[in-house]
């Protein structure tokens, strides 16, 4: 992929959630939220300072990550849905 996000930006593609609860009901897809977690495909360098001095970021891409409801923009690169957000809208690194 050509695209470099910049400054403490991550691009992000969401993981798909399950079809079915725990209880094993299928849930339609009216009723489905955009999943709140994701794999890091590509960040940018980090934020810096006021005095110039480079803060790293604390992802990397192929981490699994939770972020927010409504974190991000929604952007369209090579055909695939994929979304570009903050770091500081990552909620955390899951396992």
């Amino acid at each position: 992929m050509a695209f470099k996000p910049l400054h403490d930006r991550v691009l992000v593609r969401r993981i798909a959630s399950d079809d079915k609860t725990k209880g094993g009901l299928i849930i339609p897809d009216s009723a489905k939220e955009k999943p709140s977690e994701g794999e890091v495909i590509a960040c940018g360098p980090g934020a810096r300072k006021d005095s110039g001095e480079l803060i790293a970021m604390a992802v990397k891409a192929g981490d699994r990550i939770l972020f927010g409801k409504w974190s991000g923009t929604e952007v369209t690169i090579n055909g695939e849905e994929l979304l570009i957000m903050k770091e500081s809208d990552i909620l955390g690194v899951t396992a």
